[in-house]
C-alpha cells in the first residue's frame, strides 16, 4: 500500500500519539493536515481505536503523560466533543492483529491499530517510523501528518 500524500477522501484512524498531539494543540502538523482533520470531522471520518483509550490510560498511570483533568474526562472531551469516533475492538481485529503479514514488531497496541485500520478501511495517521515502513509494503495505507 502506498504512503498517502493526501488522505483527504479517506477515513482517518489516528495513532495514539497523533490524537494526544492534536488535542494538545501541538504545532507538529502542517496546515494542510489540520484542514483535512476539520473536513474529516465534518464528514464523520475521524477515528481513534478503543485501544488508544487504553494506551492513554496506561501512559497516565505510568506517569509518562499527564492531564490537568481526570483521564476519563480528557478522553470524553477529546473524543465526543471533538468529532472523533471511537472504534471498537472486535474479535476480528483481535485475531487479525496476531496474523499480520511481514515483520511488524510485537507491540500489541501497534498491531491492534494496524488491524483496526485494515478492518475499517481507514488510513492510519502516524508519525511512528516502524508503522510507516510497515505501511509501505503491507495491507494498510499510512499517512505521516508531520511531513
Amino acid at each position: 500500500m502506498p504512503i498517502l500524500k493526501n488522505p483527504q477522501q479517506h477515513q482517518l484512524l489516528l495513532d495514539t500519539h497523533i490524537w494526544i498531539w492534536l488535542m494538545a494543540g501541538k504545532d507538529n502538523f502542517s496546515p494542510s493536515f489540520l484542514k483535512i482533520v476539520d473536513q474529516s470531522r465534518e464528514k464523520n471520518r475521524l477515528f481513534i481505536s478503543v485501544i488508544s483509550v487504553w494506551e492513554v490510560g496506561m501512559l497516565v498511570e505510568k506517569g509518562k503523560i499527564n492531564f490537568e483533568i481526570d483521564t476519563m474526562d480528557w478522553v470524553e472531551q477529546s473524543s465526543n466533543h471533538s468529532g472523533i469516533t471511537i472504534l471498537p475492538l472486535t474479535p476480528t481485529i483481535a485475531i487479525e492483529s496476531c496474523r499480520l503479514f511481514g515483520n511488524l514488531h510485537g507491540d500489541p497496541v501497534d498491531r491492534m491499530l494496524v488491524a483496526t485500520a485494515h478492518e475499517f478501511r481507514s488510513v492510519l495517521v502516524t508519525h511512528d517510523k516502524k508503522l510507516i515502513e510497515y505501511g509501505k509494503n503491507h495491507l494498510i495505507n499510512v499517512y505521516d501528518p508531520a511531513i
